[in-house]
């Protein structure tokens, strides 16, 4: 990769990772519903101008009922079992857990999608992966009911992004991913709008959670995906995945600096195996150093006309 594309890459690690963070200081004033209405509503405002400039929308007629079933498992679903689990885990803590997603996705493509079942190494990928996942629920969080629970919550965050993953496969193949997301963030606010206002804040927020909420939507949800596709138009979905494994370690340099949260040696080990176990189910190869552009030279201009790739760990 050049130096344009490997800023790129760490930008959006770095927003991606940010994301706990600002969801840990959104909770602060805001419930966990407000908090991902918030976030997908901007998201969808960033993302539509973009999205409707391209055409994107093209092939979603008679589509309503898929693309709010994909919201919920894939957005909606996870976005509010993360918000409610860092009211009980740290910001960093979260972050780790998501990237489990790509062990889940492997583990389910042994039952649903033989096209993605993993090798013996992805196999070997999916047991040090879940050993990671379970030293710390069973270490890390303190043996504390109520971490454990929200743990437990951002595990299953990560299962419903496999799962949505696979209906993505299924059912969009033939869409532009940015019309995809836009959508999908838009019917999300709708899905969780009747839970934002039964909890809707009796005081008005404070300045840090509508700022971090601005950050969290319109950057973190939103810009972050612009920049996520244009990486994919430029190096390749195999390269731009590569972000799954380094915004965790945003997630915790965050934590740890502005929440002075802890990091243990359990947390460490944790990621690790997680981290390492992802790599390895996911494929366990290094990108290639060959430039992966599409040649087409429409779709290597154009990162919406690539085909859609599931929402990565990071985004959450």
């Amino acid at each position: 990769m050049d130096r344009r594309a490997w800023i790129l890459l760490v930008v959006l690690a770095s927003v991606w990772g940010a994301s706990y963070l600002f969801i840990k200081l959104g909770l602060e004033d805001l419930s966990p519903a407000m908090v991902v209405f918030l976030r997908t509503l901007l998201a969808a405002v960033v993302l539509a101008p973009l999205a409707l400039s391209r055409g994107a929308f093209t092939g979603f007629r008679g589509r309503l009922a898929p693309i709010f079933l994909l919201a919920a498992v894939q957005v909606a679903g996870p976005f509010l079992l993360i918000s409610w689990g860092e009211e009980e885990i740290s910001s960093s803590l979260a972050g780790i857990l998501v990237a489990s997603a790509p062990i889940l996705t492997a583990l389910l493509a042994v039952f649903v999608d033989q096209e993605e079942r993993p090798s013996a190494a992805g196999a070997f990928g999916i047991g040090i992966g879940i050993v990671g996942v379970a030293l710390l629920l069973g270490v890390d969080v303190g043996g504390e009911s109520a971490a454990l629970v929200g743990g437990l919550a951002v595990v299953l965050a990560s299962l419903g992004y496999a799962i949505g993953g696979f209906y993505l496969k299924a059912k969009f193949r033939d869409t532009q991913p940015i019309g995809v997301v836009t959508a999908t963030m838009l019917a999300s606010a709708l899905l969780v709008l009747p839970l934002a206002l039964i909890t809707f804040p009796s005081e008005a927020p404070g300045v840090g959670a509508l700022a971090a909420m601005a950050a969290l939507g319109a950057g973190g949800t939103g810009i972050a995906f612009v920049i996520f596709y244009t990486l994919i138009a430029e190096v390749g979905p195999a390269k731009a995945s590569v972000v799954a494994y380094i915004a965790p370690v945003f997630a915790v340099i965050y934590g740890v600096a502005f929440l002075d949260e802890a990091f243990t040696l359990a947390t460490l080990a944790g990621m690790a195996l997680i981290l390492g176990g992802s790599w390895i189910a996911g494929g366990g190869a290094l990108p290639s150093r060959r430039r992966d552009r599409v040649t087409r030279p429409e779709a290597a201009d154009d990162p919406a006309r690539q085909a859609p790739p599931p929402v990565p760990a990071g985004g959450a």
